[in-house]
């Protein structure tokens, strides 16, 4: 036979006797096993630095101390304030009534603590939505080359101290306020909230004055923590908006404001913290007065604040700066509770931790 007869002939397996279908199936083979390789490489040895452990201890130390620092401040308050608690002839909590004389304690927080509030809340009504305002207008519509220097203006207010805000309040506010108190209190007298006061409506010494006042200082807070917060909305979630043919107001209400909600609430609860605390400027402009507080915007009285910084003289006496301190830590826990609830809105979205 040729060599070409040999090479076209397909190649062939001897097939059974009973003449079965050649098997073409190419027979099965086991891997040899891998040789063996030997223990595992170790990993590298990680070489820590004098100065990373110096940082690390600092930076530790740094949130240890302010842990303890808060711890403190209320251990002090609270031992400060058990002895007068314990002479304390009324009920501390729930009576309206305040004497501090060493030699008849009977004092109570209740009045003190509903001014405080009081104000605070109307100042937080007032700051809140123009807050609200300004931070969308830096971030969505002012141009960047005036988004910047007008935010700087905004945040210089919080530089201004605050006994220049009692003053501006008491001598140009005051007097710029009269008409509209005066009418006000003669259109809407019917509803307690604007009924006369127990102080002088005409002098402007009122919880509506100084609650204005507050909310001037509380913009800067709350519109510096907003701004930061509509500013890392995503990008794509904008564009997508606007692809889709949304207007500016509508990117706003659907993308921007869904995303920045808890920051701008924990925003404004931090400045009702700020609020509830402050001393000189309700100093300056509540009058003080004998008579119960009555929720109305146009009554005086005494935050707890203003109540301890009126008193100061009065700390010579131990039991007497006692019932002074008591109101403080009450003051205290109230300030904790209000940022503690502002750290919780935020702490189950991960775009602000």
């Amino acid at each position: 036979m040729s060599d070409f007869a040999k090479v076209g002939r397909p190649a062939t397996r001897e097939t059974g006797s009973r003449g079965s279908a050649p098997n073409t199936a190419p027979e099965a083979t086991i891997p040899p096993n891998p040789p063996d390789s030997g223990p595992p490489p170790a990993a590298p040895k990680v070489v820590t630095r004098p100065g990373d452990r110096i940082f690390r201890t600092l930076t530790v130390g740094s949130g240890v101390l302010i842990v303890v620092m808060i711890v403190l401040i209320g251990v002090f308050l609270l031992i400060q304030a058990i002895p007068s608690l314990a002479g304390n002839e009324a009920n501390f909590l729930f009576s309206r009534d305040w004497n501090a004389d060493p030699a008849a304690l009977a004092f109570g927080v209740l009045d003190l603590l509903l001014v405080t509030v009081f104000a605070s809340i109307f100042a937080l009504l007032i700051a809140m939505p123009i807050s609200l305002g300004i931070a969308l207008f830096l971030t969505q519509y002012a141009p960047k080359r005036l988004a910047r220097p007008f935010g700087y203006v905004v945040d210089l207010l919080a530089a201004v101290p605050s006994i220049i805000y009692g003053l501006w309040g008491l001598y140009e506010l005051a007097p710029a306020l009269k008409p509209v108190s005066t009418w006000l209190n003669d259109t809407l007298g019917f509803i307690p909230i604007f009924a006369t006061g127990s102080s002088n409506l005409a002098i402007g010494q009122t919880i509506f004055t100084a609650g204005i006042v507050l909310a001037v200082m509380l913009l800067p807070i709350i519109t510096a923590i907003s701004r930061e917060v509509f500013d890392r909305t995503p990008s794509t979630q904008i564009e997508g908006a606007l692809a889709l043919g949304a207007t500016k107001w509508e990117v706003v209400r659907t993308t921007v404001l869904p995303f920045g909600r808890a920051g701008y609430i924990s925003a404004s609860m931090l400045g009702l913290g700020r609020a509830l605390g402050e001393t000189i400027a309700v100093m300056i402009i509540l009058a003080s007065t004998s008579q119960h507080f009555g929720f109305s915007l146009f009554d005086g009285g005494d935050t707890i604040a203003s109540k301890i910084a009126r008193a100061a003289a009065e700390f010579n006496d131990p039991r007497g700066a006692g019932a002074y301190i008591a109101a403080g830590l009450v003051l205290f826990v109230l300030t904790f509770i209000v940022n503690a609830f502002a750290r919780y809105i935020i702490s189950g979205h991960k775009e602000y931790e």
